[in-house]
């Protein structure tokens, strides 16, 4: 069975900055554990960032919170455990929430907390492709 990183929030676990989560469809999360070997990660929480906190956007190569703080280290932290996990299990796929500061694929929100989306990565996920790990933010080809 192939193991697949998958972003914690899309579990259903608490770990969004509002101390919810982006929880998957029950149905959606069984067929996926039918296919994969599942590893939940928040690396945010990972890297050392409390839930809830203050939202955090991309900024150019930083990452930084709504209250202006550069948190681009603890988002730093995260991403290399997320590797180490993907490292540790053999995983060659991401499942990971899109648009985020950590995780987004290919978008993320700009640093201007206005709801505006640019292209880019996330910390993450730009790590983990680095890694040559292939990335998703969107079950939908996991399931194909």
């Amino acid at each position: 069975m192939e193991t697949l990183l998958i972003s914690a929030c899309l579990m259903g676990y608490n770990c969004k900055y509002n101390g919810g989560n982006n929880a998957l469809p029950p149905e959606v999360l069984s067929a996926l554990r039918e296919r994969y070997r599942l590893i939940p990660v928040c690396p945010e929480a990972a890297g050392g960032r409390p839930t809830p906190r203050v939202p955090s956007e991309r900024r150019g190569g930083s990452v930084v919170t709504r209250d202006g703080r550069d948190v681009t280290a603890a988002f730093r932290r995260g991403a290399e455990i997320a590797g180490k996990l993907a490292e540790r299990y053999g995983a060659r796929l991401a499942l990971l929430k899109s648009n985020s500061p950590s995780c987004g694929s290919g978008t993320v929100y700009d640093g201007s907390f206005t709801g505006t989306l640019t292209p880019g990565d996330g910390v993450t996920a730009e790590y983990l492709k680095n890694k040559n790990l292939t990335i998703f933010d969107n079950y939908s080809s996991l399931l194909a």
